[in-house]
């Protein structure tokens, strides 16, 4: 791809980053994520990333991608503290720039898209260490609360951590004093999370 194709292109996914943000996913116009990124053109986003869904992935798998190399596969020793752990804290790493706070906000609008609660998850986790994660998860609390409470839970563990995630992500933004620093935060997200897994 050319130099100023590259540029272009980073620049749209960085537009759509704050757009999907803030407006919504399903709320962003194309056209301001075209502006913002300094296009003339409308059919930019169509041009580089073929459509809406096109841009998503993208934004998402830029993210995936960050995470993934900081994510580390569970011990089969690991309990189930641990692996919380191991999954929230990638996660809650993106606290720490602009645009993993957007994509923090981003993905609490695409909590059901995991597919954990269903036994199937997104073909996107397919083979990464964050499915792993989520399957030793599984594997541990399945025994005791049966599969079917124990997806539930698992889905529940996505849904509570990508809202308190995009929640201070917003304060962040809005420049609210947070009571705990970061690391008493993930601290006591991990314990919260995991009370509630084996609640």
């Amino acid at each position: 791809m050319a130099r100023d194709a590259t540029e272009t292109r980073a620049r749209l996914l960085r537009a759509g980053e704050q757009r999907f943000a803030r407006d919504g996913v399903a709320g962003a116009k194309l056209s301001a994520v075209v502006r913002d990124a300094g296009q003339r053109n409308d059919s930019a986003v169509g041009y580089h990333f073929g459509s809406r869904q096109g841009l998503l992935t993208a934004i998402v798998a830029k993210h995936m991608g960050a995470m993934e190399a900081q994510r580390e596969v569970p011990g089969a020793d690991d309990d189930l503290v641990e692996v919380v752990r191991l999954i929230v804290a990638p996660t809650a790493a993106l606290l720490a720039t602009e645009d993993g706070r957007d994509f923090l906000r981003i993905i609490e609008q695409l909590a059901g898209w995991s597919g954990v609660g269903t036994g199937h998850p997104n073909e996107v986790l397919s083979g990464t260490v964050i499915g792993a994660q989520l399957e030793r998860l599984h594997a541990l609390i399945e025994p005791r609360l049966g599969t079917t409470i124990a997806r539930e839970r698992g889905a529940l563990l996505v849904t509570f951590l990508t809202a308190a995630l995009a929640e201070r992500a917003r304060a962040r933004e809005n420049g609210t004093r947070q009571r705990l620093g970061h690391e008493r935060f993930v601290d006591h997200l991990v314990n919260v999370l995991s009370g509630g897994l084996s609640a």
